[in-house]
């Protein structure tokens, strides 16, 4: 009915395109199930059938299989019909009808002038920064194939097909499903550091660097809507990654790794530009004889053109077409920037430099289209990704930093003892003197010469043609200054001089107790000489990183959020006392529980006065291939990050300061975190989550090269957050994103009475966070399941134990539910997301069937002591992650 009374609008777009997604997906089926009869016969009675019976012996392999591929091309077939939701909605009713748009941002903002809008077009800058955190439970190849299929489908667009063609691309189409069925998801050997850096370039060699140029495209065409102007040309969008960086926990990433990185990255855009003038070249077949060029035009062509490395062919190619021979010259010198002889660039400011000017020669000629076509995009692809594709950032725990200065402070005597006044008085020391002590390198150990090594190989990279090449040294787990000024002395140590150090050191704040302690952490560092010298410079802003998947696993849910929030505005106003911004660099993963929430409504969140056009945010594994595998979708969230920290520099409204919102918050968050600590450290609660989850064998599925925990480690302390996640995920329980909810409202309600309901309610509808805390809560009630996560329960052969955990985690799932539905008014846990709870709806009973079959399986695997276990195992995860859509 109401898709029947939807008639016009973006709502009737989404609701054509929802009969299209249902058309799509039945003739998908189709194909799944001709390469199914075909390659497993056996499995489709399996598949169909209803009875609850569980496949057996060998089928348990072909049954996974073909229920993941299954579970793969519906997210395909869904990526499909929403680009082509945002097509329809742009046609019938303009730009400013697809949300998340820069047209739809310029929109909202009615009250914004000319000057308001280029000044906050000047500082806007987003950082993408791709990471290899292992949550990708997909091979490169197979995510190739996932390209070509959604290819595919895009094709099936077009109504001018005959019925032979629309047959034979169905027939592709089938064939793409064929291979992935005999290629199969599975990593046979875990990835190294080498494989993740190509994971991370394919993203832009199959979709980035077109999507940049789309991006700035759009960007422009709102401005010039809005206010008749081409808008701030200068680049909004940064890209960043650690993929070859993070050497955080993962001691299988060197220096050598980082600087094999810098290559890769550096070869592989290098060989794009060298495509794209290729290719200009081969289009701008201008004559000079007939365009008849202004004599500065020609001079400058001409300029372009004795710069370059000769040419192979000894014969002048392209006479009198100037264009194409300064094409070809620029082509010459790029290649010759690739083996480093003669005729280099040397600073990626000098290419852009001859693409302006080759630009301004065709405007000059009235072929401004042209230049528009096939020259500006290659500039806007220089102007972001440089002679670099990214900016590689480094990480590395503070406790790796302190072993290595301890270590070289024992060359010439015993060091003080960290965190001692006498250790801070020597930190100081050594950072203020003029003339360090020399350290003979061949004397350390191996971790202390590897770090040694990598600070040198940073200080020399920040001196090639592109100073962006590598980005900041991120120090996780920082936990006080002396960490960060540890940093500093190292830096020294590795010869980056003593007055101001060339390095960028960003603190990473992730715990609880390290997010309460940051503003106190920045205050000390920015009262020592060196450091601030050293941070301050750059407009004033100083980058700041927020860990959420380390504080919701500290914490919980709710907690972990409201002190992220708490620590935004304590650490702006502990660095406005400095007379410094911060830049956060938000450290979210693709679920709840790290983070993960809508783009425009996290954004939109965010304290207000914390963003000022900048902003940092990690993607990482199933969610960059999710974002950024495809051109289209790719455009789509780049804009959508881009438009929704503008829409935020723009807004003139601040929020109203309430503070019974914030005393609300902070009682809940207590609360909370009592409830959710309570629960960790219930006796037994390790071994229930041990056997009540496949944790354990998770490290099966060689997802990255990091080991799943830090240095080794065997307590919860050091289990890295997303296999803390990933199993919560696959045992159904999830209390990583709801638990502490129930007990915290309902303690709130019995203390405030009719007040606080009122007052919830009140939040509920006027606060940004609280909004984003409901809804993210329901969001994982909704996927959680207690029917399935008691099956998992049994698994634990202590009754006393499991009787005691899973009961607390049963009340306070129902209590939970009951305060979502007070507080929000609906009756049925996700009702108020109908596109959420229907995706889900199409994959609910298959994906109970495959954890009956994950509970055999681990109790099979289990009781056996002769190796690893099974192959079907190892699927039944890889299943669950597709169908619930992520991993970590």
């Amino acid at each position: 009915m109401a898709q029947a009374e939807a008639s016009t609008g973006p709502e009737h777009a989404l609701a054509v395109s929802d009969a299209y997604a249902d058309t799509l997906r039945t003739e998908v089926q189709e194909l799944w199930r001709n390469v199914i009869s075909h390659r497993a016969p056996q499995a489709l009675p399996l598949l169909d059938s209803s009875d609850g019976s569980l496949p057996q012996g060998k089928d348990q392999a072909s049954y996974l299989q073909a229920l993941n591929i299954w579970f793969q091309l519906l997210k395909i077939v869904e990526e499909n019909a929403a680009m082509r939701a945002r097509r329809e909605a742009e046609t019938k009713d303009g730009a400013d009808a697809v949300s998340g748009s820069f047209a739809r941002a310029l929109a909202d903002a009615a009250d914004v002038s000319r000057s308001e809008f280029d000044d906050a077009a000047q500082r806007l800058s987003v950082g993408p920064t791709l990471t290899a955190h292992p949550t990708e439970a997909k091979r490169v190849t197979v995510l190739e194939i996932h390209r070509r299929i959604y290819r595919g489908l895009v094709k099936l667009e077009t109504r001018r097909w005959t019925p032979r063609e629309r047959r034979d691309l169905m027939r592709d189409l089938e064939s793409e499903i064929d291979l992935l069925w005999l290629t199969g998801e599975l990593r046979l050997q875990r990835p190294t550091p080498e494989d993740e850096i190509e994971w991370g370039l394919q993203f832009f060699r199959d979709a980035l660097f077109d999507a940049v140029p789309e991006l700035y495209h759009r960007f422009h065409d709102a401005a010039q809507s809005r206010f008749g102007i081409g808008g701030n040309t200068s680049p909004c969008v940064h890209f960043h990654s650690w993929i070859g960086g993070d050497r955080d926990g993962n001691p299988n990433v060197t220096t050598q790794t980082t600087r094999a990185a810098l290559e890769r990255n550096r070869a592989t855009i290098l060989a794009r530009y060298v495509s794209e003038l290729t290719d200009a070249a081969r289009h701008i077949s201008v004559s000079t004889a007939i365009a008849g060029l202004p004599s500065e035009t020609l001079e400058v062509l001409t300029k372009i053109i004795d710069a370059a490395p000769p040419a192979d062919s000894p014969l002048h190619p392209n006479p009198g077409e100037h264009f194409r021979q300064a094409l070809s010259a620029i082509a010459r010198r790029i290649k010759a920037t690739q083996s480093g002889g003669a005729g280099t660039y040397r600073q990626v400011r000098d290419f852009i430099q001859d693409l302006r000017r080759i630009a301004d020669g065709l405007v000059a000629i009235g072929a401004a289209r042209l230049a528009a076509r096939h020259i500006q995009p290659i500039r806007w692809q220089a102007e972001v990704f440089g002679f670099r594709t990214v900016t590689l950032d480094v990480r590395q725990n503070s406790s790796v930093t302190t072993r290595v200065i301890a270590e070289i402070w024992t060359l010439t005597e015993t060091p003080p003892e960290y965190g001692t006044p006498e250790w801070s008085a020597r930190l100081r020391q050594d950072l203020g003197s003029a003339d360090l002590r020399w350290v003979d390198h061949d004397k350390l150990g191996d971790e202390a010469r590897e770090m040694m090594a990598l600070l040198t190989l940073m200080r020399q990279a920040s001196l090639g043609g592109d100073p962006q090449a590598m980005g900041p040294f991120i120090l996780s787990m920082t936990r006080s200054c002396d960490d960060l000024l540890g940093v500093y002395l190292l830096a020294r140590y590795a010869g980056f001089g003593a007055e101001k150090l060339d390095l960028a050191v960003v603190p990473l704040f992730e715990t609880i107790d390290d997010l309460r302690a940051a503003p106190q952490i920045l205050d000390q560092l920015l009262k020592v000489p060196l450091a601030r010298r050293s941070l301050v410079g750059r407009d004033n802003q100083i980058e700041v990183m927020l860990g959420y998947s380390d504080s919701n696993k500290d914490g919980g849910f709710i907690c972990s959020t409201w002190e992220l929030e708490k620590a935004q505005r304590n650490i702006t106003r502990s660095l406005k006392a400095h007379d410094c911004r911060p830049v956060f660099f938000h450290g979210r993963g693709g679920s709840v529980s790290r983070g993960g929430a809508p783009t425009e409504r996290a954004i939109a969140a965010q304290p207000h006065g914390t963003v000022h056009g900048k902003l940092r945010t990690t993607e990482q594994g199933e969610v960059v291939s999710s974002k950024f595998a495809n051109r289209g979708t790719a455009q789509h969230e780049l804009e959508l990050l881009a438009s929704s920290v503008l829409a935020r520099s723009l807004s003139k409204v601040a929020p109203e300061n309430r503070p019974d919102y914030h005393d609300a918050l902070e009682a809940l968050s207590g609360m909370s975190q009592t409830a959710y600590s309570t629960l960790l450290h219930q006796p037994g609660f390790v071994s229930y989550f041990q056997y009540a989850s496949p944790v354990e064998e998770l490290a099966m599925l060689k997802m990255g090269s990091r080991p799943a925990r830090r240095f080794g480690a065997e307590s919860l302390d050091d289990l890295r957050a997303i296999p803390w996640v990933f199993a919560w995920s696959q045992n159904r329980h999830l209390i990583t994103g709801w638990y502490g909810f129930g007990s915290a409202i309902t303690s709130f309600r019995r203390f405030r009475k009719e007040e606080g309901d009122v007052l919830l309610r009140a939040m509920f509808a006027q606060s940004p966070l609280f909004r984003l805390i409901v809804d993210e809560v329901e969001k994982s009630l909704f996927h959680t399941d207690m029917d399935v996560a008691a099956r998992y329960a049994q698994l634990l052969a202590d009754t006393d134990i499991r009787d005691n955990i899973f009961g607390m985690i049963q009340r306070e799932y129902e209590a939970s539910c009951q305060c979502l539905r007070t507080i929000t008014g609906s009756g049925q846990i996700g009702a108020r997301f109908p596109m959420m709870s229907s995706r889900f709806s199409r994959v609910r009973g298959e994906l109970d069937r495959v954890h009956d079959m994950q509970i055999a399986l681990l109790k099979d695997s289990r009781s056996k002591t002769d190796g690893p276990g099974s192959v079907p195992l190892m699927q039944s995860m890889n299943c669950v992650a597709a169908a619930l859509g992520w991993t970590g």
